[in-house]
């Protein structure tokens, strides 16, 4: 059976554009697009139940919010196979298991009553710190979401443990017939002049942009090879890699990144360039787990 592309909404403007989002990437990858809302509306309207109410007020709300993105993702793309689901559950739970049998989930990046000030919602981090399937948190700028800039920026971190990160990203840029811009951020320790090994007479600098480099080509040489249409710019930078990334994402459709799924973990698994790229990004964020 055919994984759907899943999109949760929940009826703001952030959602509304995850829905136009996900109804072209479902387009370009040829996937079905299932539109899921969850809320545990009983436990705030169980008394109404008592009295004989048969639709609470919230989940009426919640049939128009899904028919109205269903009408959305329509217009968009009358083609295109959709499927909804509207659950009396926790959001996060509910989406959690919506992500097992999900090729993507997407979503976006603050939920309805969501303080401005608030960079990212707290359904999207927990979301994006936690399932088991490629999540996109789509913010940025008109242009980044609407692809316009014909790049995907791909952070390079472990080489051991960022392959599923750089299998998506060639998979994006593939469909999308666009270029990756693969980026490994390095920076030089202090304590370098103690006991660390180093090209004769090469700069601690040097030596470190090299390996940077060389754990560069390693991370991209299997992807490269099984993608010879997909051009690869590739860059050493040195600096924190959140801060790169953030500011190369300006230039970018979508900035790809990976993240270590341990079994068993129950609570947020997300490192410090993931997350900051979450709240800061100029374009959806796709985070890729990696399951060791």
């Amino acid at each position: 059976m055919e994984q759907p592309l899943v999109v949760g909404v929940d009826g703001s403007d952030s959602s509304l554009r995850a829905v136009d989002w996900a109804v072209e990437e479902a387009a370009r990858h040829g996937l079905p697009l299932r539109v899921v809302y969850a809320s545990r509306w009983e436990r705030y309207e169980g008394a109404g139940l008592h009295r004989g109410v048969e639709r609470p007020s919230e989940q009426i709300l919640a049939d128009t919010i899904v028919a109205s993105a269903v009408t959305r993702a329509g217009m968009r793309n009358p083609d295109l196979k959709i499927t909804t689901e509207v659950l009396a559950e926790d959001t996060v739970n509910a989406l959690l298991d919506e992500a097992h049998e999900a090729a993507m989930l997407v979503v976006g990046s603050r939920g309805r009553g969501q303080l401005k000030e608030l960079l990212l919602g707290s359904v999207s981090l927990a979301l994006a710190s936690r399932a088991q399937c490629p999540v996109i948190v789509v913010r940025g700028d008109a242009a980044g979401t609407a692809g316009a800039h014909g790049r995907i920026l791909l952070g390079v971190a472990d080489v051991a443990h960022g392959s599923a990160a750089v299998r998506f990203a060639f998979r994006e840029a593939a469909t999308r017939h666009c270029e990756i811009d693969a980026v490994r951020a390095w920076r030089c320790p202090a304590s370098e002049a103690v006991g660390l090994p180093r090209a004769k007479d090469s700069p601690p600098a040097l030596t470190w942009e090299m390996r940077a480099a060389t754990e560069l080509d390693q991370a991209l040489e299997a992807s490269i090879e099984e993608n010879p249409a997909v051009v690869v710019s590739r860059s050493t930078v040195e600096g924190p890699a959140h801060q790169v990334l953030v500011r190369r994402s300006a230039a970018a459709d979508l900035l790809v990144v990976g993240a270590s799924r341990r079994k068993g973990h129950m609570g947020l698994q997300l490192g410090r360039t993931a997350h900051t790229a979450l709240h800061h990004s100029s374009c959806p964020v796709a985070v890729v787990p990696h399951r060791p």
